[in-house]
């Protein structure tokens, strides 16, 4: 006998509920007692309340070998759809460790390629929340290919739709990559890990003996690799990061990124500025104080904050404009451009770049890092990275420099030369190829050979340092070339940033057409 409407709906509410249960109520228990939320949960915490629509609740695999024939749940280990975030809408795939593990099969990755497929026609972030033990070994090369079908999706959508990944348990494997290929990677301190072959591999191979934490925590790729972008205590926590990055970020690469009410005054003068640089050329002093102090409401969201310290990124606000913040910090390595560093910085201009996020430049570096260990490791290359990013930026560009811009640090740092559309510098600016002691030693060799009194050497010395300073260590040199636009009082410096980001909300600038950009990499 037919089903009356009455038992198909009661069905349905059942199937529903059979499905949220995921792998069952034990599973979900052992879940908790790790201190991991749920595939759902993690949604409902994400998403504004009743937001979320999912897809795909009744899939399930079709694999008929090593017993799984005998063994279905719905869902298949993937909980996807989409929902709003302080009311925008956004893309979502959350991966269900009560489910076999969370291993990804071929049906698993069929879901997820089809929320990113949506996400790509309604121009929408796609976030992918990571809890898997990877290929599901049963299906084989389905499971591979599935994996690849996500992988190519990730690189389609780069630079088009915002992608965030969060990984809050095992990631291992191939499954790494598909992170590995979004914009942000946020990771849990003491539940999640990331690695391409895990510790048992390792020993075998290497002899090594290492935890799974030791070789791919987040500790590890947040300081270490610079995997990791965001490091957080709790899963809540990571959440509530994901819904601050997005409050920074356009919906896609064709919208300009949301503006914020903002009540700080635009013109508002902080005095401490005038005396944050040290009269010591060598001592240090906070960059991350001049940024807070200059941002709207002094707050700043950094990115990659314990990898290559001795370079600041982030985001802030001017008036509620979001902006991408580059910054060498004095404090670490006295600012230095190292490999890591360029690395760490190309690639966030480059993703502000695709967003239409204008990017601030706040400059104080002697330099690059000298030594074997960064030429034999391609500092050249990589330097060259964070030169190409710049040139190649098509968004405003607004560069201060602070203290020091020497050699071809000056260059690379958003100089006019490569593009800076409003370049100032503060009244103590120091611009010139080298630092004076370095510069006296080449200009004067000759006549520093000649003279075999030290006295006489120190005294020489001295004098032609301060003859040096005299000339470079001030902005006025550049200035007088225009290469500098104008030199501004510290204090003033929010309120002449927010006056060049209002003038360029205009602006237009293109690249010679070509199929891509060949940057060295």
């Amino acid at each position: 006998m037919d089903k009356t409407q009455k038992e198909k709906i009661q069905e349905l509410i059942e199937l529903r509920e059979e499905a949220k249960l995921g792998g069952g109520q034990k599973r979900i228990d052992t879940q908790h007692k790790k201190g991991k939320l749920t595939a759902r949960e993690r949604i409902d915490l994400l998403l504004d309340e009743g937001s979320f629509e999912e897809f795909d609740m009744f899939v399930s695999h079709r694999c008929t070998d090593f017993g799984l024939e005998n063994e279905s749940y719905l869902s298949d280990g993937v909980v996807t759809g989409y929902g709003t975030i302080d009311g925008r809408i956004v893309y979502i795939f959350s991966q269900d460790f009560t489910i076999f593990g969370g291993s990804l099969s071929e049906m698993f990755a069929e879901k997820i390629c089809k929320i990113m497929d949506m996400a790509m026609k309604v121009g929408a972030p796609v976030i992918g929340i990571n809890d898997s033990g990877g290929a599901r070994i049963q299906e084989g090369v389905k499971s591979l290919g599935g994996y690849a079908d996500i992988f190519l999706r990730n690189i389609l959508a780069s630079g088009v739709i915002p992608q965030i990944s969060a990984i809050f348990g095992p990631c291992a494997g191939g499954a790494v990559y598909s992170p590995a290929l979004t914009d942000f990677i946020i990771m849990s301190r003491n539940t999640s890990y990331m690695f391409v072959t895990g510790p048992k591999v390792v020993k075998t191979v290497t002899g090594e003996t290492v935890t799974a934490e030791q070789l791919g925590g987040a500790d590890i790729h947040a300081s270490k690799s610079g995997v990791a972008h965001f490091v957080s205590e709790t899963e809540e926590e990571g959440i509530s990061l994901i819904r601050k990055l997005l409050s920074y970020l356009p919906q896609n690469n064709l919208e300009e990124p949301p503006l914020a009410p903002c009540n700080d005054p635009i013109n508002r003068l902080d005095d401490y500025l005038n005396e944050i640089i040290p009269e010591e050329p060598n001592k240090p002093y906070n960059m991350l104080e001049v940024i807070e102090t200059i941002a709207d409401y002094n707050e700043f969201l950094e990115v990659q904050r314990h990898y290559a310290p001795n370079i600041v990124t982030g985001f802030a606000r001017f008036n509620g404009m979001s902006v991408g913040i580059v910054a060498n910090q004095p404090r670490y390595m006295a600012g230095v451009l190292d490999i890591n560093a360029s690395r760490k910085a190309a690639r966030f201009v480059r993703f502000c770049d695709a967003f239409n996020i204008p990017v601030v430049t706040l400059v104080d570096v002697p330099g690059f890092l000298p030594g074997t260990g960064q030429e034999y490791n391609a500092i050249i290359l990589n330097g060259a990275k964070l030169m190409f990013a710049y040139g190649e930026a098509t968004v405003p560009k607004v560069t201060i420099i602070l203290r020091k811009a020497y050699g071809g640090a000056y260059d690379v740092m958003s100089s006019k030369h490569l593009r800076g559309d409003i370049n100032y510098a503060w009244p103590g600016a120091e611009i010139a190829v080298m630092g004076p002691k370095g510069a006296i030693e080449v200009l004067h060799s000759r006549e520093l050979k000649g003279i075999t009194d030290e006295k006489q050497k120190a005294e020489f010395l001295l004098k032609k340092e301060n003859e040096y300073k005299n000339k470079f260590a001030n902005p006025y040199v550049a200035a007088k070339y225009g290469y500098i636009d104008d030199v501004i009082e510290p204090r003033n410096t929010r309120f002449r940033v927010i006056r060049a980001l209002q003038s360029l909300q205009t602006k237009k600038d293109v690249n010679p057409p070509r199929k891509h950009s060949n940057m060295p990499l």
